[in-house]
């Protein structure tokens, strides 16, 4: 999903049903191989690259292309989501996202616009198609909500931004309903745990999720989406409203180990951002006028940076001018404080009360000042 901020657009189509009429797994024909036939315009020759999403990126398959024709073969043991694309200026780019299934599948479209490639011959894929487009008119609210954001940045028009974030929460709300429906009716589809998985990475829900993904059937629970919706779950059970937040040490920008328990006794903001994150730094003069609003009232915020580069993420704090503590590992996504509070998305933040107990998170723009006006009054 991208966001404006926390405005959610769907970039992956909606699942549709993958079960028989017996509501047993659809049986796709594992004894047989896949075969994929490409014609882009504007491709030209060179290469052409298949990722599996679900293997290391060290294996990503590639095949020659001819005036913007190849052809892909090979077999898979379930359904795969996959990313089809090619190399520009030394780097590999990968605008196509499909499911690829052991069929004979066809991709036709445009260099310049491959992510709208037309991509025919997998059932798995045609039921990503068909409950597409049950969510276009989110799309279609969603582009436009981008651009009034866009407009109303420029115009440093913060009554519109607010309320152009409320009418984006509601939109992501009826996406997330559609999804948990659809994937109740269907549990056993491989879209399903695919769609739940992406549509709740970045805040998981286990009172909506849990129940959805106890009813999935064993092989969805096993597949890789559906692996990852269960790492999520349980590491949402551990970051819960009122739940105490798991604590940690980590170096600040001097090398000094900081740890979340040393701040207890006021109410703390733990901040996941990074330099590199765009929405992060829109967000971030947010976060300076709440801490000097507040600070002298008891509120601090520790700042965890998912930087992999200490020059890049001391110069962000000195730029947007981020007067608390920050600390990081430098390990980017592999940080393990991330994986402890299941932060798969960026700004990211928990706010705590004196006894480190979570009492809010995802907290954003005015969201994050009424919510300290409530508790410090």
């Amino acid at each position: 999903m991208q966001k404006i901020i926390l405005i959610p657009v769907l970039l992956f189509g909606m699942a549709c049903n993958s079960r028989s009429d017996s509501g047993k797994v659809a049986k796709r024909n594992a004894d047989s191989s896949f075969v994929i036939t490409g014609n882009i315009g504007g491709l030209g020759s060179g290469w052409v690259y298949l990722y599996h999403v679900e293997r290391s990126t060290d294996k990503i398959d590639s095949v020659t292309v001819k005036d913007g024709s190849f052809l892909f073969k090979g077999k898979i043991s379930h359904p795969e989501y996959c990313l089809l694309g090619f190399e520009e200026q030394g780097q590999k780019q990968f605008p196509l996202g499909f499911f690829l299934d052991n069929s004979n599948i066809s991709v036709n479209g445009s260099r310049d616009s491959l992510a709208d490639a037309r991509v025919e011959g997998s059932p798995t894929q045609n039921e990503l198609k068909l409950f597409d487009e049950k969510t276009k008119h989110i799309d279609t609210k969603n582009k436009e909500l981008m651009r009034q954001y866009q407009v109303a940045m420029a115009g440093k028009d913060t009554e519109k931004i607010d309320s152009i974030i409320k009418v984006a929460r509601d939109l992501e709300e009826d996406a997330k309903n559609i999804v948990l429906q659809f994937a109740k009716e269907n549990p056993a589809s491989y879209v399903s745990a695919f769609q739940v998985a992406q549509t709740f990475s970045s805040e998981m829900d286990p009172i909506r999720v849990e129940p959805v993904y106890s009813a999935f059937d064993p092989a969805l629970k096993e597949s890789y989406f559906g692996k990852s919706i269960k790492e999520n779950l349980e590491a949402a059970k551990q970051t819960s409203l009122g739940s105490a937040a798991p604590d940690f040490t980590l170096n600040d920008v001097n090398g000094k180990p900081i740890s979340l328990a040393s701040f207890k006794g006021k109410y703390t903001l733990v901040d996941f951002w990074a330099s590199w994150c765009g929405p992060c730094r829109q967000e971030n003069p947010e976060v300076v006028k709440a801490y000097h609003a507040y600070n002298s009232k008891g509120f601090e915020i520790l700042g965890v940076s998912l930087d992999e580069e200490k020059d890049s993420w001391v110069g962000a704090i000195a730029k947007d001018k981020l007067d608390w503590t920050q600390v990081s590992d430098l390990k980017g996504w592999q940080s393990d404080v991330a994986a402890l509070y299941g932060v798969r998305a960026i700004p990211m933040n928990y706010l705590l009360d004196k006894e480190g107990k979570i009492i809010a998170k995802g907290l954003r723009g005015e969201e994050l000042n009424k919510k300290l006006a409530e508790v410090l009054k």
